[in-house]
């Protein structure tokens, strides 16, 4: 497979549009369910309080989501990074494919010489773009620092489920290398040096209460992920990883849209509350 492949020039731009329409369909009907719980648990109380606790109660929920997806695609680009890395110094070292590159023959000499400062640097743009993202391109001002800490320790849960799924069926990628990292993650974010059982404990707790997104990010992205190949918009002969970065841009560009169109029609979503 050449180096190009992964750009996959028949996902031409009436078709992405199409994809983008459904993962923008996906999406709002998850929000219109958790809108729908948020009424069910309502019922019986106060017009007005009523009111006040739903929009307080659904932005909060949906900004959650959000900040879900983004934590995901973040991470998923420090994955897909670098299995593609690794499949292109594959490419070059075994002469399958050749280039006069500069930027490319930097980077092969990078990847065999300090591979692991390379995944070092990838994890710390992948956490800078993280927090671009949900602080200026899709600002989530109702959510405080430590509900979005949580929310991005369960994105790099999501991303090992993904990972474990497709080192499962098999797509000829080693994807150990990366699950130890984010298991190093992980690890750091529950037990770091001043940290008391109290904290282990509240981080645990937070984590748990925030698992139904982690559930819904990953329906969202295994259904329109089916629906991507299914549709032959995503290479086979890409790794399967490629296809999912693919998804979760999309979804990031739907919550894009939603964002913005839920902070101008409604003031109590811009809200801050951190």
């Amino acid at each position: 497979m050449s180096i190009d492949a992964y750009l996959n020039p028949d996902f031409i731009w009436y078709k992405k549009l199409f994809f983008f329409l459904i993962s923008f369909v996906a999406i709002s009907l998850c929000i219109i369910v958790i809108a729908l719980i948020q009424r069910l648990r309502a019922r019986g109380r106060d017009k007005e309080e009523l009111m006040e606790d739903f929009e307080y109660l659904l932005f909060d929920q949906i900004q959650r989501l959000f900040e879900m997806i983004i934590a995901g695609t973040s991470v998923m680009m420090f994955s897909c990074s670098y299995v593609i890395i690794n499949h292109i110094y594959t490419l070059i070292t075994t002469g399958a494919a050749s280039t006069d590159s500069e930027a490319l023959k930097l980077l092969v000499t990078a990847w065999s010489e300090g591979k692991d400062f390379v995944l070092l640097f990838l994890i710390c743009l992948s956490c800078v773009i993280n927090t671009l993202v949900d602080s200026f391109i899709i600002p989530l001002t109702r959510l405080p620092r430590n509900e979005k800490a949580t929310m991005r320790m369960l994105g790099m849960f999501y991303v090992i489920f993904v990972l474990i799924y497709l080192d499962r069926v098999g797509d000829e990628s080693q994807y150990g290398p990366v699950m130890m990292y984010y298991f190093g993650l992980m690890v750091g974010r529950f037990v770091y040096f001043d940290a008391s059982f109290r904290d282990f404990l509240e981080n645990l707790k937070n984590m748990f209460f925030n698992l139904p997104y982690l559930v819904v990010n990953l329906m969202i992205t295994g259904l329109l992920y089916y629906f991507g190949f299914s549709m032959d918009f995503f290479l086979e002969r890409n790794y399967y990883i490629v296809g999912i970065f693919y998804t979760q841009l999309f979804m990031l560009a739907c919550v894009f849209l939603i964002h913005w169109c839920f902070r101008i029609r409604y003031p109590e979503y811009r809200k801050k509350t951190n």
